[in-house]
This record gives structure tokens, sequence and C-alpha cells, in this order.
């Protein structure tokens, strides 16, 4: 809105912006996992154009290997298909995973002998913010990244 002698004039830019969402889902089939880092990579480049977000390349890798992590998560403990579902704007992203199984995610304490599950590790390193919740049908795994200093 612009103010003009008292008056105040709609400038059409001052409607709330809703955040960039796209989801999809995958039913565990050989490949899911590089279909959602692609689908999320496609998303991040279309943050770029709608959100003018600035995304380095260190921040899109970030993103993606968290999607990996928490599909690779959901691919290997759910019996039954799983939701990606990326939400964001210029200042974070939202990587959400639901899937069908109730059983929550264990994060192990750090151990660099230990082979394997440093998933959640891993997420938790990257991510600002990381939420688990059950959910009606099972649980969303959620990590938001931050893409600049807010």
């Amino acid at each position: 809105m612009i103010e003009h002698n008292g008056a105040v004039i709609p400038t059409g830019f001052d409607v709330p912006v809703e955040p960039l969402r796209r989801a999809t889902h995958y039913s565990g089939e050989p490949g899911c996992i590089a279909e959602a880092r692609s689908f999320a990579s496609l998303f991040l480049g279309r943050l770029r154009t709608e959100w003018c977000a600035a995304i380095d390349d260190r921040t899109h890798e970030e993103v993606l290997l968290v999607v990996s992590e928490l599909v690779t998560n959901a691919d290997r403990h759910s019996n039954g298909p799983y939701i990606l579902d990326l939400e964001g704007t210029d200042a974070r992203v939202a990587v959400s995973v639901y899937d069908s199984s109730a059983a929550l995610p264990r994060r192990f304490p750090r151990d660099p002998e230990r082979v394997g599950r440093h998933g959640l590790e891993i997420v938790h390193a990257l991510a600002a913010e990381v939420a688990v919740e059950r959910v009606p049908v099972g649980k969303r795994v959620r990590a938001v990244l931050r893409l600049s200093d807010e």
C-alpha cells in the first residue's frame, strides 16, 4: 500500500505470499532416492526463480543430502509408500517425509567407529530445526534448513 495525501492506495503487492510448496510420493521401488534428489533439485531451481532465493552450491547439496537421508530412512523402515513434501521461501527450505511406520527414528550418539546409522546425526548437523511427530497413518520427519541468516 502507498499512502498519498492521507489516502491509502492498494498496490497489489500488499498481499501475503505463500511459500513455494511441492510434494510427491514414492512406492519404495529401486531408484526412488535418486528420483527424490532430482525432485528436490528442480524444486530448488524454482525457488531460485520464483523467490529469488540465494542458494549456493553448498546449500543446494546440503538440502539434497537431507532429502537423501530422510527418504532413505522412510524407504528402509516403513512398510509402504512415503511422501516427500518440500516448502520454501528465500530464507528457508522445509523437507518433510511422511511414511506409514509409527516407530519414531532414533538418533544415535556420535560414534566415528559405528558403521551406518548416521542419517539423523547428519540431518541434525545440517538443519536449523528437526521435528518428528506421529500422524494418523504413521509419522512425519521434518527438517528446516536456513538459506540465509534470518
